[in-house]
């Protein structure tokens, strides 16, 4: 059977390291048999050896293996990529469900019948797609996400244990003990730490990201946004808090987001609504490249890079958005957009074309 790790070319991650490609950056980690740390592809330290490395999918595969992240190029800030994303529907739900917290309380039983699977087949499905279970992937987006809390903010580590999503202090505390053989407060730069004024957070997204549509995709359905910042009140029954969450754009690559709540077990759903809400996960590289393939889409994803889908705030089906959008009219055409049909549609929509347009584009291009 193939794994995970055979999926990925280890000689082409290694080229990836020597050179710190930022392109790969999110796409795979590369582990030092060595040291039994895992990094990013642009890591700063000096490469292993080839033969002291080997690479994996995901950060949950790297720890579910036994290594952990990397102090100086920091896992946690790479953008929320995988090798999934676009081939497996029932693991973008997945994925959604537990960063909202899915498996903090409850089981993989519950979360598996949520999804309509059985609990063995989408163990398989992670195993294929993330080479780890997704117990180990709820762990690693806790332990990763305390992480970015302990570096970016002032709270405190039994605050950090909350927001974070941890059950209790000395689940917290044995946990970061056992994976990075010291306790969590040895983490914390006091230079990288922000102000007060609620949690605040930087989160990563893979540029470009074409801010100006997105703010007014956002303003037009009636989100609240003024200049460039974007708010939105949170209450109890919807978030499990009280409170306001707002986003600015941040440094490249990098979105700024403070999240005031009275009650900091809703962080992680928080974030995860605001990542869907931007589409922060979305591959613009990869989308371009693809959709590019149909000579009509080709001039408008040059011409305008970086396009994301507004997500719901609220959605019943937490699926990617590139399974998310009905097409009518472009249905015939738009089947060869997937897995990222919604994104061609939303490139046609913003340009005024219609399915006659597209038609009339191909006589061009054929002739």
């Amino acid at each position: 059977m193939e794994t995970p790790a055979d999926i990925l070319d280890q000689e082409a991650c290694y080229r990836a390291v020597l050179t710190r490609d930022a392109r790969f950056d999110g796409r795979f980690f590369g582990c030092v048999k060595t040291t039994g740390i895992y990094c990013r592809p642009v890591c700063p330290a000096r490469t292993p050896r080839r033969e002291n490395m080997t690479f994996v999918l995901s950060a949950a595969a790297a720890e579910e293996a036994g290594f952990r992240a990397c102090l100086r190029c920091r896992p946690e800030t790479a953008p929320d990529m995988g090798a999934w994303r676009g081939t497996s529907n029932t693991v973008s739900r997945a994925l959604a469900l537990i960063e909202a917290g899915a498996l903090d309380e409850g089981s993989l039983e519950q979360l598996a019948e949520r999804l309509g699977v059985g609990e063995r087949h989408l163990r398989r499905l992670f195993r294929q797609h993330l080479g780890a279970a997704p117990i180990s992937v709820a762990q690693t987006r806790r332990v990763l996400l305390a992480k970015a809390l302990i570096h970016q903010t002032d709270l405190t580590m039994a605050q950090v244990a909350l927001a974070s999503g941890f059950g209790s202090v000395r689940r917290f505390n044995e946990t970061f003990q056992a994976l990075y053989d010291r306790p969590p407060s040895a983490l914390r730069r006091r230079g990288e730490r922000m102000g007060d004024g609620g949690v605040r957070l930087s989160l990563p997204y893979r540029p470009p990201y074409d801010w100006d549509a997105m703010l007014v995709a956002l303003s037009a359905r009636g989100d609240t946004v003024e200049g460039l910042r974007w708010s939105r009140s949170l209450k109890d029954a919807i978030d499990g808090a009280e409170g306001l969450v707002s986003v600015l754009p941040g440094a490249a690559g990098r979105v700024d987001v403070c999240v005031e709540v009275d009650d900091l077990r809703a962080v992680p759903g928080v974030l995860s609504r605001v990542r869907r809400v931007f589409d922060l996960a979305a591959d613009p590289e990869a989308i371009g490249r693809d959709l590019s393939a149909d000579p009509a889409l080709a001039p408008l994803i040059r011409s305008r890079p970086g396009l994301r889908l507004a997500g719901l705030w609220i959605d019943p089906d937490p699926t990617a958005p590139s399974d998310r959008l009905e097409v009518a009219t472009l249905a015939p055409r738009a089947e060869a957009w997937r897995p990222w049909r919604a994104y061609g549609v939303l490139y046609v929509n913003l340009a005024g074309l219609t399915a006659a347009d597209l038609e009339e584009s191909d006589v061009k291009n054929a002739a």
